[in-house]
């Protein structure tokens, strides 16, 4: 069995979950999403928790239903905390003119290339940029939060020598040492 499927996905004050055979609805303060969910697990809604269990079958079968009971919890349980609280992710522009804009529904981002790259902001992700080079990507929906922001960070990812580029806040560049000149 999965360690992470076996915990049961609590379900705070404020949200509802509707389990349709093949699908699980989540909606909460900040939003509704959806998820489908194959035959491989069952799923079991009580007052104050939602249960994934693996689907019984021969050997094969099982092995693969565990691996699925883990994925749906998570995914479920993703979906739970995203309708809540939400998700976020900063990303920081490193470079000498390097800069971006939220304009409208637009990222436009100045990144050292002979013209700027205007980036289509998804509906359901809210997307603030200011002066200091940090963008802000959220959104209720974990995938998509971390898509985009992937989207956005492979426009210019950072070089090792000057740092310059996207890269994420947390994330850390480990800087090479450029030629010396000594021979």
């Amino acid at each position: 069995m999965s360690r992470i499927g076996k915990i049961p996905v609590a379900i705070p004050a404020g949200v509802k979950i509707t389990v349709k055979p093949s699908l699980v609805e989540v909606e909460g303060p900040k939003g509704k999403l959806s998820q489908d969910y194959n035959g491989l697990v069952t799923i079991a809604l009580t007052s104050s928790e939602l249960v994934v269990t693996p689907a019984a079958g021969d050997r094969k079968v099982e092995r693969a239903a565990n691996a699925a009971q883990g994925l749906y919890r998570n995914l479920i349980n993703n979906m739970v905390v995203g309708v809540t609280a939400g998700f976020a992710k900063s990303l920081v522009i490193n470079g000498v003119g390097y800069r971006a804009e939220v304009q409208g529904k637009l990222l436009v981002l100045s990144l050292g290339y002979s013209s700027d790259y205007l980036v289509v902001i998804p509906e359901g992700i809210a997307v603030a940029s200011d002066n200091q080079g940090k963008i802000t990507i959220s959104g209720i929906d974990k995938q998509k939060v971390g898509e985009f922001s992937a989207q956005i960070r492979k426009l210019r990812k950072p070089e090792p020598y000057k740092g310059k580029g996207i890269r994420y806040e947390t994330e850390v560049i480990k800087r090479k040492v450029g030629k010396s000149g000594v021979k």
